[in-house]
């Protein structure tokens, strides 16, 4: 039944989050919330095989999810008056505060300063996103049992710190949007590039809600340089997807796209909002930067890889992670050759040991160095730790070709 479950949420997401955002309001607790979302396709996963999809499935679904909540509620109700929580619902609806969108509100909401970024994000995308925790382990580059360990503790904090589930005031947002930011930025990513074997190489319900609850962001924090950043990178990443993967269902490289594919009015409003920050004067954070490398593949008919390394070195004093270095690495090799690259690129090796991308960009460069035999077994590496099918392909290809 979990299975049936699971494939289930997977159909319907927006229902899911829908369903976790209006109980999560109406009884002022994520795990009210959740626990009901997931009953209610628990028994959609057993009834609709045989009866057949209601008219309205998110219907169905917010209706039977808040009689499970209630159910819930009066079973585990101990004190007098045990009625009177599940009652909220017929209450008057909270006002929508500084943020009138059910979705980008309840991102907020999770994105509590009382927990640790990575809980805040790691949460939002479970309880938000409806991602698997397979999935947000996959973008953390942790284990699964690691991730569904943090999301519990993260949902402890929040009920032993009585910390309260409501529509974040206006003098809420900039303590918050760091987090915001992060979650829209890999629920973007998953579907730009799904990570799951049994999933579908590109999820564009998730990319196009992703860019759409940036445009909100944007609108709301319009003094924000990360916000705008943020949405030049996805507009500037998903003007791309057309041209990504072939009509054999494989990932293409930049330099093998037919960039009279990529999509021209997402490239020059993306450009727009890169040349507006420039224009600000302001020092750029991270989204800033990573939008200005994607600036730089977009213009024009080659990437100026010089000025991809001068990004990288900038994004590097202010985000020195293993996979920001990586990236360097690999465009460090396009410049100054694969030697050079391969030197930079084995340095990692102790961080990114279980990250295909690192196996990938190793095989590559072994590759152009004709180091045959490395190459096909950084391939292999890669191979076997990639989940999406359009990039398995990629990588199987190559390698038959060394």
């Amino acid at each position: 039944m979990s299975d049936a479950r699971d494939a289930l949420a997977r159909a319907h997401r927006d229902e899911w989050a829908r369903v976790v955002a209006s109980l999560a309001k109406r009884f002022a607790s994520l795990d009210v919330a959740e626990d009901a979302a997931a009953d209610a396709f628990a028994a959609a996963a057993e009834r609709w095989p045989s009866d057949g999809v209601p008219p309205n499935p998110g219907a169905w679904l917010t209706t039977t999810a808040t009689r499970k909540a209630v159910d819930r509620i009066r079973r585990e109700q101990k004190r007098d008056g045990k009625h009177e929580e599940a009652l909220i619902m017929q209450t008057a609806p909270e006002p929508v505060g500084a943020i009138d969108d059910d979705r980008l509100r309840l991102v907020f909401t999770c994105c509590h300063p009382a927990l640790a970024i990575e809980a805040r994000v790691a949460l939002t995308l479970r309880m938000v996103g409806g991602l698997a925790v397979s999935e947000i382990a996959r973008a953390f580059l942790v284990q699964d049992t690691a991730m569904g360990a943090r999301i519990t503790r993260a949902k402890a904090k929040i009920a032993a710190a009585r910390i309260p589930y409501r529509v974040p005031l206006a003098a809420d947002l900039p303590g918050r949007v760091s987090g915001v930011l992060a979650v829209l930025y890999l629920i973007f990513n998953e579907g730009y590039l799904a990570s799951g074997p049994g999933t579908p190489p590109v999820r564009e319900e998730l990319s196009g809600e992703a860019i759409r609850l940036a445009r909100l962001l944007r609108e709301l924090l319009p003094d924000d340089g990360e916000a705008a950043g943020l949405l030049a990178l996805m507009l500037l990443t998903d003007a791309r997807r057309a041209a990504r993967v072939s009509s054999t269902g494989e990932l293409l490289r930049l330099d093998e796209q037919d960039r009279s594919l990529w999509d021209a009015d997402l490239i020059a409003e993306g450009h727009a909002l890169v040349r507006e920050r420039l224009a600000s004067g302001a020092a750029p954070g991270r989204y800033q930067l990573l939008a200005a490398v994607n600036a730089v593949h977009t213009d024009g008919d080659a990437t100026d890889w010089t000025q991809v390394v001068a990004l990288y070195d900038r994004l590097a004093r202010i985000d020195g992670s293993p996979v920001v270095r990586l990236n360097r690495a690999i465009a460090v090799g396009e410049c100054d050759g694969p030697q050079v690259g391969l030197a930079l690129v084995d340095a990692l090796a102790p961080d990114l040991a279980g990250y295909h991308a690192f196996h990938a960009a190793r095989a590559d460069l072994l590759r152009r160095l004709d180091r045959t035999a490395d190459a096909r077994e950084a391939y292999d590496a890669a191979i076997a730790l990639a989940g999406n099918t359009a990039e398995v392909a990629f990588l199987t290809r190559r390698r038959d070709a060394v």
